[in-house]
């Protein structure tokens, strides 16, 4: 068999294709399938499968819109409760296609409905382990307390990836390959490696969550030190659990505005351009959610301060940037709520003051200053010992608890997340001079 990995580095997501004998599965695919369809292509083979490994929380895949073109049968777990066409795909199911040999291992832990797909082809066997195991860590228990066909406790899914962990993968050969469905970055889990790939004997030996160790301690582990939830999580998992429409679709419905001055009011506004240039002029209502590069982090951060089915505007710094963006904001399955993409004429008149740094070292008391980091990063270190502490992802919600009879100062660890807390709280207190902080924070850290 032949195995190609995809990433999706801004996701920190891996997908999968399998080939053998002219014929392809898929493994956790994102939203665009095109790039499997080049794939199959380049290797002229047909797509006939598609395993979802259980209904993802931070991006939409697209195993329906695959179904619907390429007939490929989709194989998810019983316990799932999917809403479109598919074959249940548990312990003592099998699917052979070409030489490959595809299994079912029920692995709860991440959620109730995961599982990990056995492939083996001439005794060489590779591991998709989905939100499962990663490299170095396991997925985290928490996401599945309000969503999904089966809802379970934390503590409830963090018992259950014990037992996975400790019997699951036991008949397993120590050769075979390790391919998860994140990595470092992805916020499924909380200590994953770099590495994309592993096998089964090194993570037995160096990923914590194979030693030794009893049932309490394990959960404890688990529990502690999670990251934050976006609220787009919960959302995602029931959009995967239903099905995704055609995002080729979905995306060219969006409506392109050029060299806007305005649009509708009390709509927000996402604004996508590099901060120094959002400050110079921008649309009020906006927020900075800089999408730069694949560096920037503008899905998680989107879904993070956006609320599924909240209407929004996006601002492009031009039409070349339309595409791109669409394709990141359609990964967690927002595009239906952009009433359209804009780009900016030269007469907008709202922008953000002018921070002067030097004014702010010598008069620190001066200045309300509000530490947007998480709650994690804010315990490991406090940079300003009189800095109000709200998550970034919290802010619009808990604006309030910031007084405004100073100017305020916002701050992160490295200055992205700062410009779209300081356009944030702009929008809140339009009376109050409100300042980002900016990659300056690293002067004081």
């Amino acid at each position: 068999m032949k195995i190609k990995q995809f990433k999706d580095s801004p996701l920190a997501h891996y997908s999968y294709a399998i080939v053998s004998d002219g014929k392809m599965a898929l493994v956790d695919p994102g939203r665009n399938p095109l790039q499997y369809y080049r794939y199959a292509e380049e290797e002229n083979a047909k797509i006939v499968a598609v395993f979802e490994t259980h209904p993802h929380a931070d991006f939409v895949s697209a195993h329906c819109q695959i179904h619907e073109q390429t007939g490929a049968t989709i194989y998810v777990s019983k316990l799932l409760g999917a809403d479109y066409a598919h074959k249940a795909f548990d312990e003592g199911e099998s699917f052979k296609m070409g030489q490959v040999s595809f299994k079912a291992l029920n692995t709860p832990g991440h959620s109730p409905d995961s599982i990990t797909i056995v492939a083996e082809d001439k005794g060489e066997v590779a591991l998709f382990t989905g939100d499962t195991l990663f490299i170095g860590d396991v997925g985290r228990p928490d996401l599945r307390e309000k969503v999904g066909n089966m809802t379970a406790k934390r503590v409830e899914l963090a018992k259950a990836m014990y037992h996975t962990m400790q019997n699951k993968y036991n008949d397993l050969p120590g050769e075979a390959l390790v391919y998860p469905a994140h990595g470092a970055g992805s916020l499924c889990g909380k200590n994953m490696s770099t590495a994309s790939s592993s096998t089964l004997e090194n993570e037995r030996k160096y990923n914590w969550a194979f030693q030794e160790q009893t049932e309490e301690k394990f959960v404890q582990t688990i529990l502690q030190d999670q990251p934050f939830i976006p609220h787009y999580f919960g959302f995602n998992v029931d959009v995967n659990k239903t099905g995704a429409e055609n995002v080729q679709q979905t995306k060219a419905a969006v409506k392109l505005q050029l060299l806007a001055d305005k649009v509708e009011e009390g709509i927000t506004v996402v604004d996508v351009r590099d901060g120094d240039i959002f400050k110079k002029g921008h649309l009020s209502n906006s927020i900075n959610i800089m999408a730069r590069s694949e560096n920037d982090k503008f899905e998680t951060w989107l879904g993070a301060i956006v609320k599924p089915e909240e209407p929004f505007y996006l601002v492009v710094e031009g039409v070349a940037q339309v595409g791109d963006i669409l394709e990141r904001t359609a990964k967690i399955g927002y595009e239906k709520q952009v009433r359209g993409i804009v780009t900016l004429s030269q007469n907008v008149v709202e922008n953000s003051a002018q921070f002067d740094l030097e004014d702010f070292k010598a008069h620190k008391e001066k200045y309300t200053i509000v530490d947007i980091r998480n709650e994690s990063e804010v315990a490991q270190e406090k940079i300003f010992d009189a800095a109000i502490s709200i998550p970034l992802n919290e802010l619009r919600e808990r604006a309030n608890q910031i007084p405004a009879d100073k100017p305020i100062l916002v701050h992160c660890a490295g200055g992205y997340r700062s410009s779209a807390g300081s356009s944030i709280l702009e929008n809140h207190f339009p009376k109050t001079k409100v300042y980002d902080l900016s990659e300056d924070i690293k002067k004081f850290s």
